[in-house]
């Protein structure tokens, strides 16, 4: 395989990969469902969801673990999203990432 050819490849590979992130929503909730998060495909927060029970004037520190919380693994759900797209478009480049 020339290596022009896997280059128009990877990239083809990438202007499809922005296109699926561009279009995936992951959302998280913690707490037994009293924070969520609805985050993009690019990482950029939707929208957040705080259930007024969450919300203790004399503890705030327990909400914002539980922003933390909601963030990160919503954060976790785009990465584990962007590998499993990943490594369905490397498959089909012969040769290339170790494929």
């Amino acid at each position: 395989m020339n290596l022009q050819k896997m280059m128009k490849q990877a990239q083809e590979m990438q202007s499809r990969l922005q296109e699926e992130l561009s279009g995936l929503q992951v959302e998280a909730k913690v707490g037994g469902g009293m924070v969520g998060v609805k985050m993009s495909g690019h990482k950029r927060i939707l929208a957040v969801y705080i259930d007024p029970e969450a919300i203790d004037p004399d503890d705030p520190e327990m909400l914002q673990d539980l922003i933390l919380s909601a963030v990160n693994e919503a954060m976790r759900k785009v990465d584990e999203a962007l590998q499993s797209k990943l490594g369905g478009l490397t498959s089909r480049l012969p040769g290339l990432f170790g494929s």
